[in-house]
């Protein structure tokens, strides 16, 4: 069929991939950084979307784009741009999470009638960085800017719309729409009235299109599919499937897997998102991941993370007893926020560096499979676990979560999936579109090269790991994880 191109915009930088359609094998590809100064090292909660586009003609120079057929569009997700009736911006966009919001989040909890019923109305329960919540603050701190709001785009949105023109037209994708919190994934509808809840009017929200459909054709004849949020287009470039899930390592983790309906988790753990293809994608979060392994480098004065791994190996599958329950900035699963961190099984022979490392990796890999239980709980198939971040690579890391997590886990080479992922959603809609390609079907596109480990032999061990610590969660917070 051709050329294809995805763009993946994420908080810092545009990032554009050139795919052959049939193969999905990357031709070319370009990069440029947002023109965005961050604070102190920090991420700004208010950006000009204007950046975007700058940074996107920036990657896209040099004849990157030269015979492109279709685009698809992967960005930030909860990046919030509130529109006038004349579609400009009212402000700037409200991007990432952001913790002016906490209080407003608190809010529209109470207004609705608590975290069950949110779970109920939408698949999620509000946290400062979603776009229903960030309304709430707007609406609260300014109200002047709050009134002129007309209209409501995401990121991808936006830049789909902007791609196109700015026509009257307005679309978004299911992805995109299932974190908002005022779209529902199970039932496929906006709620407007939780929008009226929380900006105190109703406004214009964007169509949700099909996966393969496309939200229109430039002037110059170049097709844009629906777009998505950059979660949901980075497990569509790594071709996850049912029976597939994904346990991503960041300073805090999250694990998601695909299934092929929506869940609704009164408890609030579980996000009940829809993925790019007509299927769901159900998240839990744990506020912990990375960060436990770099407070426990710091405090045992190692330099940088493979230091610590290194020191990780030099002790045994249960550190000697040390269990280290890794809540140091509380915990969202178990719903613990204002809980602290625990090490417990200190004997003599356990007090040593080594241990203690080990115990760092056990106890962040032991509290997401806390969260991958959550999942199996509802009834979600887990048959092989995509490992991502840079952690991912340490040795530790690898060592211990085939047994802990108790399936095959895979590690993918570094790659730049969420573009990936859109390029593939535009060679879709573009195959849909020359009758070629079934709308219920995405094109098969080669899978990521990945490093396969299986639990094996270690299995049995790792698995009596994983009871240590289930056993002084449930001494130290009893029924905690109970939904």
């Amino acid at each position: 069929m051709g050329i294809v191109a995805g763009l993946d915009s994420s908080p810092d930088f545009t990032r554009i991939v050139v795919c052959d359609t049939d193969s999905g094998a990357v031709l070319r590809q370009g990069y440029a950084p947002h023109p965005v100064e961050n604070p102190e090292g920090g991420r700004p909660a208010d950006v000009d979307p204007q950046a975007w586009l700058l940074s996107l003609g920036e990657a896209a120079g040099g004849g990157l784009l030269e015979s492109v057929q279709a685009i698809g569009v992967s960005a930030q997700q909860n990046a919030l741009i509130p529109l006038d009736a004349q579609g400009n911006t009212v402000r700037p966009a409200l991007v990432g999470g952001d913790r002016r919001a906490q209080v407003a989040a608190a809010d529209l909890i109470d207004a609705l009638g608590g975290r069950e019923a949110w779970a109920r109305a939408v698949g999620s329960v509000p946290q400062a960085a979603q776009p229903v919540t960030k309304l709430r603050w707007l609406a609260r701190n300014e109200p002047d800017a709050a009134r002129r709001i007309a209209g409501l785009l995401q990121a991808h949105d936006w830049l789909v719309w902007q791609l196109l023109g700015r026509p009257a037209r307005r679309t978004t994708d299911r992805g995109g729409a299932s974190g908002t919190g005022y779209w529902s994934a199970a039932t496929g509808a906006y709620r407007a009235d939780l929008v009226e809840l929380a900006l105190g009017q109703q406004v214009s929200l964007p169509e949700v299109i099909g996966p393969a459909e496309a939200a229109g054709t430039t002037p110059e004849g170049l097709l844009i599919s629906a777009g998505t949020g950059e979660t949901m287009a980075a497990a569509f470039g790594l071709g996850l499937g049912l029976g597939d899930a994904v346990v991503s390592l960041g300073a805090s983790g999250s694990v998601m897997a695909v299934h092929p309906e929506a869940l609704v988790d009164q408890s609030g753990m579980i996000t009940s998102l829809a993925d790019a293809t007509g299927m769901h994608l159900p998240v839990v979060t744990t506020l912990n991941a990375v960060r436990t392994l770099r407070g426990t480098a710091e405090l045992l004065g190692l330099p940088d993370l493979e230091s610590l791994s290194d020191l990780a190996m030099k002790s045994t599958p249960g550190s000697h007893g040390l269990v280290l329950l890794p809540y140091l900035e509380g915990e969202r699963t178990p719903n613990l926020p204002h809980t602290a961190g625990t090490l417990a099984g200190l004997r003599r022979e356990s007090m040593k560096p080594e241990h203690l490392a080990r115990a760092a990796f056990e106890g962040m890999l032991c509290g997401l499979a806390d969260a991958l239980d959550v999942l199996r709980g509802r009834g979600v198939e887990v048959r092989r676990i995509f490992l991502l971040g840079p952690a991912a690579e340490l040795s530790a890391v690898q060592a211990a979560a085939p047994s802990l997590f108790g399936t095959q886990v895979v590690v993918p080479q570094p790659a730049d999936y969420a573009a990936i992922g859109a390029a593939r959603q535009a060679a879709w809609a573009l195959g849909v579109s020359q009758g070629a390609l079934d709308p219920r079907t995405p094109p098969a596109w080669q899978g990521a090269v990945a490093q396969v480990l299986e639990p094996g032999d270690d299995l049995a061990v790792g698995q009596a790991v994983r009871q240590q610590y289930v056993s002084v969660r449930e001494q130290t917070h009893p029924g905690a994880l109970r939904s």
